[in-house]
């Protein structure tokens, strides 16, 4: 089996895979303060919860956008599996070819999306991920990976608007039955689900226009669940997205 986590500002996301199956997808908080013995606990719970044996691992692949935590998780992995995982950074064969300004600043959930989009849906393509941050890749029809845009995330830009406006609720993240809202709870949602919905539109037909031809878009990030079915364009919605990514990483870099 392969252990993959992609480690996010805000979660910790968990896949099992026994071949080209996922087995489990589960998630853990990320808490900087944590100790690598207590992340060790919750993933060891979390893989016997599933009645996985820990020890039945044959690697472990790691992506990460909080190098704090990079050596902890590392351990904290090892000591479940026995195993040392790969993290994905300078040096990981990819098959990307990457021609933004400074190759070595780009995310590595950035990269291990992009592997996975372009393996299972060609490119050009546009990839969205919805999670602390809102992230745009682009990669053009000869499969470069061209850059992108990144926006404040849509939990980020919620709590900033609840706590900056004392009368604003904290709301639930749905689609109301309308855009024009009749209530604040109704207007809020409507901002948030069918304003997200309205950028991505927006933003894909800019990207389009730079690039000289149409893309696949993919959605991918939690949030996205809510966000992608109010879209005008075709979306592709797929929440294991960098999973998948990790472990074509794994294969393509094991010796």
């Amino acid at each position: 089996m392969l252990l993959a986590l992609d480690m996010g500002n805000t979660n910790i996301k968990i896949g099992v895979f026994k071949g080209e199956r996922l087995l489990l997808e589960s998630r853990i908080a990320t808490d900087r303060s944590k100790m690598e013995d207590q992340y060790a606990v919750e993933l060891l719970d979390i893989l016997r919860l599933y009645g996985l044996n820990e020890r039945a691992f044959e690697g472990a692949v790691i992506s990460s956008v909080v190098p704090p935590l990079n050596t902890v998780i590392r351990h904290a992995v090892e000591k479940v599996t026995g195993v040392m995982p790969m993290i994905v950074g300078p040096g990981t064969k990819t098959g990307i070819n990457i021609r933004i300004d400074n190759p070595a600043q780009l995310g590595a959930d950035l990269l291990v999306g992009a592997v996975a989009a372009v393996a299972q849906h060609g490119s050009p393509c546009i990839i969205w991920d919805l999670g602390t941050a809102t992230t745009v890749s682009v990669i053009d029809r000869e499969g470069i990976f061209r850059g992108g845009a990144i926006m404040a995330g849509i939990g980020v830009s919620i709590d900033s608007l609840v706590t900056r406006a004392s009368q604003l609720p904290r709301i639930s993240l749905e689609a109301p039955g309308r855009v024009i809202g009749a209530n604040t709870i109704e207007s809020m949602q409507s901002g948030v689900v069918y304003g997200t919905a309205s950028m991505i539109d927006g933003m894909c037909d800019r990207i389009e226009k730079e690039l000289g031809c149409p893309a696949t878009v993919v959605i991918t990030g939690g949030l996205g669940r809510e966000i992608a079915p109010n879209c005008r364009r075709k979306i592709i919605y797929d929440d294991n997205l960098l999973l998948t990514g990790l472990h074509m990483i794994y294969e393509r870099n094991k010796k």
